[in-house]
């Protein structure tokens, strides 16, 4: 029995799975190699793509660059230069009179401004007193029509004399050293008058001695001449011996007083003609002085008779000091002085001031 039940299992054999081996089991077992890298991923597809023309833009006309602003500008004869803006700096503290830059800020400050330059120096002259003893009254010099000519006409106007002396008429003469004069036309003679002493005279070309103006063009008779020739002169002499019995200290040759008016002769269309005065000479002692207005004081009326002559200032003292060139009298000495250490300028015109000149009688006022 017992032989044919091994058979019998030998008929049927049975299959056993074949034990794993453990690495750790014996030492005659062997590791595992390991596990091989994957492979690199491939590379990436190549497109190729077709090229595509730029893109087109609308094209916009080119303009140059502009030039920078102009600096200046012109307007008729004259050019301005633009200035500058520059902000306003803020106000500084208060630091009793001194400048002080504020601590921190200084770069916000501007420095201080420069003071202002000094004013000019202006000269304060004392007038010296020179008598005229004969005075032509300018504004009263006319042309009138000689009766014994046609066309011809003859000199007046109103003079005052404190001593004899003459008139002396030139036309179209010209000034020469020490009161001399020369002619430009030899044919025309002057014309010497004497007179007397007196005031308020009224003095006429004898007739027949009158000047044919219609002989001389307009523009001959309207101004000087290139070599300072005037178309009218008048010459109004003292006599040297009526002023050797008022001046008897006077050497003879050195009392000539002589006053010289220069004057042209204007005329528009039918109007007569006009005797306009240029200017005004006096001759004394060799000396030549030239006459000028003053203006702002009446010398025909008293002080009393004459208010508002009083300082423009202090409203007090009596003008006395005259403003040159433009011959304001309107200050007394004292605010005269006072006023160019402050300013130059005239408190009447404000034109600068260039000369104070003091004017005084023997009364002491103008």
């Amino acid at each position: 029995m017992g032989q044919s039940t091994s058979r019998r299992r030998d008929d049927h054999p049975q299959i056993r799975p074949s034990p794993q081996p453990h690495p750790l089991s014996s030492s005659s077992s062997y590791p595992l190699p390991p596990p091989s890298p994957p492979p690199p991923p491939p590379p990436p597809p190549n497109y190729i793509y077709p090229p595509y023309p730029p893109p087109c833009y609308p094209t916009r006309p080119s303009h140059p660059i502009p030039s920078p602003p102009q600096q200046f500008y012109t307007t008729g004869s004259y050019r301005y230069f633009a200035r500058p803006t520059y902000p306003y700096p803020p106000i500084p503290p208060p630091s009793n009179g001194r400048w002080v830059p504020p601590s921190g800020s200084s770069s916000s400050y501007l420095p201080p401004p420069l003071p202002p330059p000094p004013l000019p120096h202006v000269e304060h002259e004392k007038a010296k007193t020179i008598k005229n003893y004969v005075n032509v009254h300018k504004d009263t010099i006319r042309l009138e029509e000689d009766e014994s000519g046609k066309d011809r006409h003859l000199v007046s106007f109103t003079f005052d004399a404190l001593v004899d002396g003459s008139m002396t008429i030139h036309y179209f003469a010209k000034e020469e050293a020490d009161c001399n004069f020369s002619g430009e036309y030899p044919d025309i003679m002057p014309v010497r008058v004497s007179f007397q002493k007196g005031v308020a005279q009224k003095f006429r070309q004898p007739s027949g001695t009158g000047i044919d103006l219609g002989f001389f063009p307009i523009d001959d008779l309207s101004k000087p001449s290139d070599g300072y020739a005037f178309p009218l002169v008048i010459s109004a002499q003292a006599s040297s011996q009526s002023l050797s019995v008022d001046e008897p200290q006077s050497q003879p040759d050195s009392a000539v007083r002589v006053q010289i008016t220069l004057a042209v002769i204007e005329k528009k269309n039918d109007e007569p003609y006009r005797v306009k005065v240029i200017k005004q000479i006096l001759w004394v002692e060799g000396e030549r002085y030239e006459l000028q207005e003053l203006f702002g004081r009446s010398e025909s009326e008293p002080e009393d008779d004459n208010p508002g002559q009083e300082c423009v200032i202090c409203m007090g003292e009596p003008r006395n000091t005259a403003v040159l060139p433009c011959r304001h009298v309107c200050m007394c000495s004292e605010c005269a002085k006072a006023l160019v250490a402050q300013s130059n300028k005239c408190p009447i015109c404000r034109q600068p001031v260039e000369k104070l000149m003091e004017i005084k009688d023997k009364s002491g006022s103008l």
